[in-house]
């Protein structure tokens, strides 16, 4: 029993390896093209962004206008680094903790959006644990770098 176990796990393995790097470039396209829309909202109706960061959200630590400044510039920046697989670890990690602060500081996301934050963080820690695949600026780095060590 224990054998057949084994060879099912080794072929799932078998299976699921070359897959990783699309589902990592996956996660990454999603939760990127997710951020990048809602900066892009925000950018162009600033207006009504002041308006929300003022009277609806509630940043912790930061006045509203540093919150509204940071926060879209965090939507718009970020997200082409996810995208692109450039510092995916620290653009993930990032955005990362740019969703807990979304997510605390806009009570209304409990009732209505908490299951996609939660999608979202999930899929964000994805990439800061594994990084971000062979399909990436940062792979390219790094047989680069490879390679003129053995230069």
């Amino acid at each position: 029993m224990q054998n057949i176990i084994q060879q099912i796990d080794h072929l799932a393995q078998r299976i699921s390896e070359p897959l990783t790097p699309l589902l990592l470039l996956f996660t990454r396209l999603w939760v990127a093209w997710v951020f990048f829309n809602s900066g892009l909202i925000k950018y162009s109706s600033w207006d009504s962004t002041l308006y929300l960061f003022e009277f609806e959200y509630q940043v912790p630590l930061l006045p509203w206008k540093w919150a509204a400044y940071l926060g879209t510039g965090a939507e718009l920046i970020l997200p082409v680094f996810l995208a692109l697989g450039l510092l995916t670890r620290p653009a993930a990690l990032a955005l990362f903790v740019f969703n807990i602060i979304a997510v605390i500081s806009y009570p209304l996301l409990w009732e209505r959006g908490f299951y996609d934050h939660q999608l979202w963080g999930m899929m964000l820690l994805v990439n800061v644990f594994w990084g971000a695949g062979l399909i990436s600026v940062d792979q390219l780095f790094r047989r680069e770098s490879k390679q003129s060590l053995l230069e």
